[in-house]
This record gives structure tokens, C-alpha cells and sequence, in this order.
């Protein structure tokens, strides 16, 4: 294997773990905001209130959900979707019920509203690094993508509507909203907005730093050669 090879799988290695760690805790966040009892977020008020009349647990509604999704996806740009947005439906469903069988429900107030904030800023961090890596966006995102190609509206109107959509399908199945769900869709934009860009800058310094710093046509020269010998650099 010579050093373009293994630099290419080193930094695919890379992205894939950024991407992973990003679902991860994207999933806590979301588990933990159901766990504070004061409202989640549109799509889990859905697979909630999916739990609750049919059964099965909600992190398995949210694979059943992205499947449905993402096949209206392809459907509308016909196109099949990348290896990262499965993944990305499966890993989340599975972490998901996961972590609500680990974390527990409060019953101080306070520690709820505690709950409720922090579940916000770490979900918006974990959307952060898995977006950051560009392995390929959500089932909902891509939906939300599709929608905006094909309707020509700007992605902030069609993502309003589509979360007002789902929002009221799941609060007619009877998910939990509160005052939560409106404090999670106003300030999740504000969390991505900071986290993103911040996502971004890390992942590409950690994963393309040695594609920056070792190539002497774009990097800077060090002062000690690979043959051994010093130059001063005036």
C-alpha cells in the first residue's frame, strides 16, 4: 500500500468516525429530550405518538419513518440516496432506544428544564458532526432537499412546513407537546448555526491537516528536510 492509499483510507477512516460520533450523540440529545417530560421535538412528537397507538419503540418508528422518507426522496429526485443516509436512519433508531433505556426520567422540575436545554445544544452539536464529514444528510433532510429542488421554495419555508406537518401528525396521535417542542424549533437553528461552522473547521483540520501541511507545493516548507539536511529560512 503505498502513501496515497493509505492516506485516502486513513481520512475515509476519519470521516466515517466524525459521522458516527455526530449520530451518536445527536441520538442522546434526542432521548434525552424525551426524557424530560416537556416536549420534543416535531419528528419524535410523531414516532412518539406512532409508540403510543401501534406499539413498538421509538426508535424503531424512527427507522420505520426514514425508510418511508427516504423512498419518497428517491422517488421525487430519482435518485438512489448515499450509503451515509442509511446509515444514518439505522444507527439513530437503534441509539435512540438505546439511550432511553439507560437514561432516566426526573421528577424535579428543574432538573428537566436542565435536561430539556442541554438535550438542545447537544442535539444541534451531533447534527453538527455528522453533517460536517459530508457522508450524506438524514431521511428528513433529504426530503426537506427534495422538496425545495422540486417546489423551488427557499429551504427555510419548506423545512417550516414539513415540521408543521409532522408536528400536527403526531400531536393527533397523541405525541407530547409543550412548551419544549417550541423552545426546541426555535433554538435548534440557532445551535447548528454556531455548531456547523465549528464542526466544519475541526473535522477539516483534523482529517485534510496532513494533505495541507505535507504537500510542498500548497503547504508551508519545514525547516528540517526529509533528507536530514537544514536550511535557514530568512
Amino acid at each position: 500500500m503505498n502513501v496515497i492509499q493509505a492516506r485516502f483510507l486513513q481520512t475515509a477512516g476519519l470521516r466515517w468516525l466524525f459521522f458516527l460520533v455526530g449520530l451518536m450523540v445527536m441520538s442522546f440529545g434526542i432521548a434525552l429530550m424525551i426524557r424530560a417530560e416537556l416536549g420534543i421535538a416535531p419528528w419524535e412528537v410523531l414516532h412518539v405518538g406512532l409508540m403510543q397507538q401501534i406499539g413498538l419503540t421509538v426508535g424503531s418508528w424512527s427507522i420505520i419513518t426514514g425508510f418511508l422518507v427516504l423512498f419518497v426522496s428517491c422517488l421525487l429526485v430519482k435518485e438512489w440516496p448515499k450509503l451515509g443516509t442509511v446509515v444514518n436512519m439505522i444507527i439513530v433508531g437503534v441509539f435512540i432506544d438505546l439511550f432511553l433505556f439507560i437514561l432516566p426520567s426526573s421528577e424535579l422540575a428543574v432538573i428537566s428544564w436542565i435536561m430539556l436545554l442541554a438535550s438542545i445544544l447537544i442535539n444541534g452539536y451531533g447534527i453538527g458532526l455528522y453533517i460536517a464529514p459530508g457522508l450524506g444528510a438524514g431521511p428528513r433532510d433529504s426530503l426537506m432537499l427534495a422538496l425545495h429542488k422540486l417546489t423551488g421554495w427557499k429551504v427555510q419555508r419548506v423545512r417550516i412546513l414539513l415540521e408543521l406537518v409532522v408536528l400536527a401528525a403526531g400531536w393527533l396521535l397523541g405525541g407530547p407537546v409543550f412548551l419544549g417542542t417550541l423552545i426546541y424549533c426555535v433554538g435548534i437553528g440557532y445551535v447548528v448555526g454556531i455548531s456547523l461552522p465549528h464542526c466544519k473547521r475541526m473535522v477539516t483540520k483534523l482529517i485534510e491537516r496532513g494533505i495541507i501541511y505535507e504537500n510542498i507545493d500548497k503547504g508551508t516548507l519545514r525547516v528540517n528536510n526529509y533528507d536530514g539536511t537544514r536550511k535557514e529560512i530568512r
